[in-house]
């Protein structure tokens, strides 16, 4: 496949993907642009993602902390998201260059980012990740667990916390629906219950990969997480 065949099939994918993502948001009663594409890049070579660029992504990221702070300061015209499991001593890759970081689940994690942040004098947008499918094979921390984190968070000066975020199980549709649901009515929930918090916000969403986004967007996600079905046209795939 030629260069500009291969750009083409992005487009064409990710024209179809945004299509299927609008029609979600009119579908659950909320504008059309309420969810954010955000392509999964962590299988695909650098070629790959500069002609996703070009064919419009704007958003893209990366599970493992190397390949984000390789890719991100190669390409810097574009926002850069961190969604892997967190590990302390690496938080320096990716704190200060996130756009956002969609996967915090421990208070260590929450205070080394806090304390990194304050240390590049910004403040860093994190989202909580929770485990609403009770997995443990899962990362994040149970509903119950919410409330405590949360509470941490809102002492905090070099983080802002604008949402939660959750990984639904591999199962039938309305198991997965009901994951996505929860992580909404959490979310509502906490939204009253930390009104006063300025640096708690949590109006995002991120749920929903390849095999269940449009799901996850009935249910009112504000951001999905594809990497499989945006380059599935490239012979390329990944496992998102």
């Amino acid at each position: 496949m030629s260069t500009s065949e291969q750009k083409n099939a992005i487009l064409s994918t990710v024209n179809r993907i945004r299509e299927q993502i609008e029609a979600a948001c009119l579908r659950s009663g909320r504008e059309a642009s309420a969810c954010r594409l955000v392509a999964v890049s962590k299988t695909v070579e650098a070629d790959q993602i500069a002609l996703a660029i070009a064919a419009g992504l704007t958003d893209f990221a990366e599970n493992r902390t190397r390949a984000f702070s390789e890719r991100a300061a190669q390409f810097r015209e574009v926002n850069w998201h961190f969604i892997g499991r967190i590990q302390t001593n690496k938080i320096k890759d990716f704190v200060g260059t996130a756009a956002l970081v969609h996967s915090v689940a421990s208070d260590r994690a929450l205070l080394a980012i806090d304390k990194r942040a304050a240390s590049l004098g910004i403040i860093q947008p994190v989202l909580i990740e929770v485990n609403t499918s009770l997995e443990e094979s899962k990362d994040g921390v149970s509903v119950d667990e919410l409330p405590g984190l949360l509470d941490l968070a809102s002492g905090l000066q070099s983080v802002v916390v604008g949402g939660l975020m959750t990984i639904a199980p591999i199962a039938d549709d309305e198991t997965v629906r009901s994951a996505f649901r929860q992580l909404r009515e959490t979310r509502d929930i906490m939204q009253e219950r930390l009104i006063s918090s300025p640096n708690i916000q949590l109006k995002e969403l991120s749920m929903g990969m390849s095999d269940d986004y449009i799901i996850a967007v009935e249910e009112g996600a504000t951001i999905v997480r594809i990497g499989r079905s945006v380059w599935q046209n490239n012979d390329i795939a990944d496992t998102n």
